[in-house]
């Protein structure tokens, strides 16, 4: 085979081997459809696993223990200072993405998916040349993208530095900087915050917003913001970066709004203003595929795009932009390309924020329902009240409901505390099957569980 020069043909091109790209691959193949994915990294798993999910939640994992070990002060157990080996903690993060990238290689060779390294753009609605790697160009039938998203960047103030960082290289943790600023107070920005202060920098946020984490129930994050309070150096709302240039020691910033920050010099900065859909230089109009004016793929309800044989998932068709949305997309389509009319219609897509105390909703939150003129009941019950997370120590939580006042059928969940995230899948299945006050009342929670504090909560609508 001479590299560069072969020419492939599949019945099924998938561009990105994320969470989105690779599910739909193993869906696909295992019903049967010829499948080749083409990633422009040695492994699959995307940014999710390689650069964005996975090494973030490794490190949440490992300040989660530093935190645990400092709560345990007031149950009468000490523990000496942590030692912290960057180079260990860097190699755990790295075999853990090792571990499972490995996983992946092990489900395409079971379900016999071709996989090809390289960048894909296309030619035509039939093709896509293949720049890096071996095979030069795919022949398909049927393609779906998923190339995923990549963190947005300060237009005319971010400057190129090592001491400028993104999500990405904020995870290879070179150092620990004595001063980090955090540019965009949302979850990326919040959890990495949080890991860099643990591990002992001294961590300033500025959010151009008059809110942390926008979006999210102004009840749910409070807690947390009483937490980041102690564990930040500031979190300087409605205020916004004007400008940044390299000075002796780190990174001089201007800025304005409502809450400068006290010091305009840091060690480094982190930008992590959002992320925006990877569809520019992939050839889409060669494709006749269109993009909405940012930058999103447009799809209709089974995902097709304007060109007939092409579909579309994940980040790179607009918000949210969750892996485990994508997840299910690709599922969908894998599905009706084998016939099997497959649909995606959720009532609810859970997130989590992965911080200490975490976040996680699904469903409207009470702010949401109210935009929609809805009448609504909202029932709270403040951990404090939970034997578990007394125990525990945890009494930051709190779990949230918001039911429709005639048909107090559930609307919404929200939850704040340690490990929610695993929490909110039963909020996620009680709004899929349209359940009421009654249903989660009467569903018998184990005892002592933080779980139990849903059930409470339903127990407070009259019925």
């Amino acid at each position: 085979m001479v590299v560069g020069e072969f020419t492939q043909e599949t019945d099924l091109l998938i561009i990105g081997g994320g969470p989105g790209g690779y599910h739909a691959a193993f869906r696909a193949a295992s019903h049967g459809i010829a499948t080749t994915v083409v990633e422009a990294m040695p492994a699959l798993g995307g940014v999710c696993l390689h650069r964005g999910c996975i090494p973030s939640k490794t490190y949440l994992a490992m300040i989660e223990t530093m935190h645990t070990a400092q709560n345990a002060r007031a149950m009468g157990i000490e523990f000496g200072k942590p030692k912290l080996k960057l180079e260990a903690i860097r190699n755990w993060k790295n075999e853990v993405v090792s571990k499972l990238a490995g996983g992946l290689d092990s489900l395409c060779k079971k379900h016999r998916v071709d996989r090809l390294q390289g960048t894909a753009r296309f030619e035509d609605a039939k093709t896509v040349a293949i720049e890096g790697g071996e095979v030069a160009r795919v022949k398909f039938r049927r393609a779906i993208i998923a190339t995923g998203s990549k963190s947005i960047q300060l237009k005319g103030i971010q400057i190129d530095s090592p001491r400028v960082l993104t999500s990405r290289t904020a995870l290879e943790l070179e150092d620990v900087p004595k001063t980090l600023l955090v540019i965009g107070g949302g979850y990326i920005g919040l959890e990495l915050g949080q890991v860099y202060a643990g591990l002992g920098s001294k961590v300033t946020v500025v959010e151009m917003l008059p809110h942390i984490l926008p979006g999210a129930d102004h009840d749910l994050v409070r807690p947390l913001s009483k937490r980041l309070d102690e564990e930040f150096e500031e979190i300087c709302l409605e205020t916004k970066v004007t400008g940044m240039k390299e000075a002796r020691g780190g990174i001089e910033l201007q800025f304005e709004g409502k809450s400068i920050p006290k010091t305009n010099l840091f060690e480094k900065v982190l930008v992590a203003v959002g992320r925006r859909p990877n569809s520019q230089d992939l050839g889409l109009d060669r494709a006749g595929v269109q993009t909405d004016e940012h930058g999103f793929i447009k799809v209709d309800d089974h995902f097709r795009t304007t060109a007939p044989k092409i579909y579309a998932i994940g980040d790179v068709i607009g918000n949210p932009m969750l892996a485990h949305k994508a997840l299910h997309e690709g599922t969908v389509v894998a599905h009706n390309l084998a016939d099997k009319n497959g649909v995606f219609e959720p009532r609810a897509i859970p997130a989590v924020v992965f911080t200490d105390p975490e976040i996680a909703w699904a469903g409207l939150t009470e702010a949401e329902a109210k935009e929609k003129g809805l009448e609504v009941t909202v029932r709270k019950i403040p951990w404090s009240a939970s034997g578990r997370a007394v125990a525990l120590g945890r009494t930051d939580g709190l779990t949230k409901l918001i039911f429709d006042k005639k048909s107090e059928r559930l609307l919404g969940m929200g939850l704040t505390g340690p490990h929610v995230g695993e929490m909110i899948g039963e909020g996620v299945l009680a709004l899929e099957m349209g359940a009421v006050a009654h249903d989660l009342e009467a569903t018998i929670h184990p005892h002592p569980t933080l779980s139990e504090t849903i059930g409470e909560a339903a127990h407070l609508i009259p019925v």
